[in-house]
């Protein structure tokens, strides 16, 4: 299954993630998701883990242009030159000589004006070709605002937190009002350990509505919320390097749930989020450096 992004380009719906996968597995995860018939890999600098998803994506064995590889721009590599520079780091790192997403990891309001800066090394980038699309990550709706009234090009994606206790519909909105395309980060409510943050979570996969759902399908409760995520025209990049797991969450595209258990889903939004709030100044977690390739 695929999706279109606002500038044309056509990007697999469903991906593998790899934050918190050690670098030590995440090469086995990712040879082991291409296998299964995955062809989007989600990363990010901050991950510390694209050297390994590009020897990943090698052992593969698959020609770079059959997998879409997206990752991310940190925060301390924010502003124009410094971007452009990231760029180099993570294309070294991955093997490769294009991204074919990258996204800025967070808005960052302390920083705005380096984030605007940031934003317009992407739109260099794109326009030379080293990218074939450009995004943020964990933009709320005013930081979107903000983007768009000082710069060119409306981004293709915005990836944030979104799972069934966390719906996010005014982002939803937001992203859909300017052509941008929803993106989950934990589409199945998976990460839950995210450190200093949210400590009173509730795992949506043990939720009893959902369980319910997946009994009638035959499936498991990750599937059902997957499934949930692309019959409403979400990506969703879920995160696995246990190889039953991996191939489970790839295993979506045989059933189809109703517009009531849809419903019923949605309604499981608690408001609550598992992750960092974007607005929240965490000054000293942003100037982690990244290394060079």
């Amino acid at each position: 299954m695929n999706l279109t992004l606002n500038n044309g380009l056509v990007m697999p719906a469903l991906g593998l993630g790899v934050f918190q996968s050690p670098p030590d597995e995440t090469t086995a995860a990712v040879e082991t998701a291409l296998g299964a018939g995955y062809r989007h890999i989600d990363t990010a600098a901050a991950y510390g883990n694209e050297r390994e998803v590009g020897e990943g994506i090698r052992r593969s064995g698959l020609n770079r242009s059959d997998v879409f590889i997206e990752t991310k721009v940190w925060v301390s590599d924010y502003g124009y030159d410094e971007t452009l520079h990231a760029w180099e780091k993570s294309a070294t790192k991955l093997g490769v000589d294009y991204l074919d997403l990258l996204l800025l990891h967070q808005p960052v309001p302390s920083r705005f004006e380096k984030t605007i800066a940031a934003y317009k090394a992407l739109e260099t980038l794109f326009r030379d070709g080293r990218v074939r699309a450009i995004g943020v990550s964990n933009f709320m709706p005013h930081h979107l605002k903000e983007l768009l009234a000082e710069t060119d090009t409306v981004p293709a994606v915005n990836q944030v937190e979104l799972h069934p206790y966390f719906t996010q519909p005014e982002v939803q909105a937001a992203n859909t009002e300017h052509g941008i395309l929803t993106q989950a980060w934990s589409p199945i409510g998976g990460i839950t350990f995210y450190p200093g943050w949210g400590e009173d979570r509730k795992n949506v996969m043990q939720d009893p509505s959902i369980a319910a759902i997946a009994e009638v399908h035959g499936k498991t409760p990750a599937q059902v919320m997957l499934r949930w995520h692309l019959q409403q025209g979400r990506s969703a990049i879920p995160k696995s390097t246990n190889p039953v797991r991996i191939a489970e969450n790839f295993d979506v595209f045989d059933f189809e749930l109703t517009a009531d258990e849809l419903t019923a889903i949605d309604a499981l939004d608690t408001g609550v989020r598992n992750g960092p709030d974007p607005d929240i100044f965490r000054d000293q977690w942003f100037d982690r450096s990244i290394p060079e390739a």
